[in-house]
């Protein structure tokens, strides 16, 4: 019973997206939930604390391919960025594009072949240079992920009210840290 009881939480579950930050919440502009408000006195009015702003994006603007060291799909739409650590970040991309069409077009733009490092979700991945572990947080590559699987609607539009509502594909490239770039190329 202890063992279906766990499964069952377990397939339950809703995706996250990859590799999960940790201790870094997302860089997104999401709204705070409204801070709570305790009931005016008498008839004289109280003013509501004003909620807490999330922190602005540390990135002064969208990445490029050249920012990046990759190539990005054509109609690929940037999505929130994270901090990975050892003076790397993480970008996250949404695509319309089928799963396969990407890892076609990222096979072709790196010449590598990359890997299925999971096929429930399938999860392709693309490592392009060296990992240095001193250096490092995560290998330098692309990594496409299909959030359709499993019947899915795809990974949530974070830009409210924007279409699509829902990427059905995910691109997550890492770069090299800046004093890493070079040898990693």
């Amino acid at each position: 019973m202890l063992l279906i009881a766990i499964a069952s939480a377990a397939l339950a579950q809703t995706p996250q997206p990859f590799p999960r930050p940790g201790t870094q919440p997302p860089q997104t502009s999401r709204p705070s939930a409204p801070a709570p408000q305790t009931p005016p006195q008498a008839t004289t009015p109280v003013a509501a604390p004003a909620p807490a702003t999330p922190s602005p994006p540390t990135d002064s603007g969208e990445p490029t391919a050249a920012t990046l060291g990759f190539p990005l799909y054509p109609t690929a739409q940037f999505l929130a960025s994270y901090d990975a650590g050892r003076g790397q970040r993480y970008y996250i991309f949404g695509s319309t594009a089928p799963y396969t069409e990407l890892v076609a077009y990222y096979r072709g733009q790196l010449k590598e072949k990359g890997d299925e490092v999971f096929t429930q979700p399938p999860t392709y991945m693309f490592q392009v240079g060296r990992f240095r572990d001193e250096t490092m947080a995560f290998p330098p590559g692309v990594t496409v992920k299909d959030w359709t699987w499993g019947g899915s609607q795809g990974y949530p539009n974070p830009k409210r009210g924007v279409e699509p509502a829902r990427f059905p594909t995910i691109i997550m490239i890492v770069p090299a840290p800046p004093a890493a770039a070079p040898a990693a190329r």
